[in-house]
């Protein structure tokens, strides 16, 4: 069986680590075998202490692990997530509920626009902050659900994972 890669893009900055994990434990749970999510907080567990996460930790927060200002710093981040984005298969963006724009995760939208990378986003039909042209441009696909995004992640890639039909289906 041939594994496939779902890097699982959304909002962290001003989430607490609960608030930016679940949803993406929940769509990885929920992918065919064989399909992999991959979360930009792997390695970050360190994170969990903290009230917020803010845009920049790197830069002045007190968290005792060896390797967190490296891994949760401007370079660290940019750098892990534009390597995620451009090698994997697809990317599953989860803007639901955004309250403001993620800029880290419109990044990570351009890059899946800039190298083919499938782009499949849950977002609400309208009112939600990322609704702009260009952004919806770079949609491959749209839905109002993350349940309905990681349904169509399957179609994508069960095909290549194995017999191709959904979870229940006989």
């Amino acid at each position: 069986m041939t594994t496939k890669t779902v890097y699982l893009a959304g909002p962290i900055t001003g989430l607490t680590y609960a608030g930016s994990t679940d949803w993406r434990k929940y769509a990885a749970a929920n992918f065919l075998p064989g399909i992999r999510g991959l979360s930009p907080m792997r390695a970050k567990e360190y994170l969990a202490s903290l009230p917020v996460i803010s845009a920049d930790l790197g830069s002045g927060y007190d968290v005792d692990h060896p390797i967190a200002k490296v891994l949760s710093g401007s370079r660290g981040i940019m750098t892990r997530d534009y390597f995620d984005c451009s090698g994997c298969n697809v990317v599953l963006a989860n803007l639901l509920g955004a309250t403001e724009p993620s800029l880290g995760t419109t990044m990570e939208m351009a890059w899946c626009y800039g190298h083919r990378v499938p782009l499949v986003v849950a977002m609400e039909p309208e009112g939600n902050p990322h609704e702009h042209p260009m952004l919806r441009e770079a949609f491959g696909y749209r839905v109002e659900t993350l349940d309905k995004a990681i349904t169509v992640v399957n179609a994508i890639l069960g095909a290549y994972v194995g017999d191709g039909k959904f979870p229940g289906q006989a």
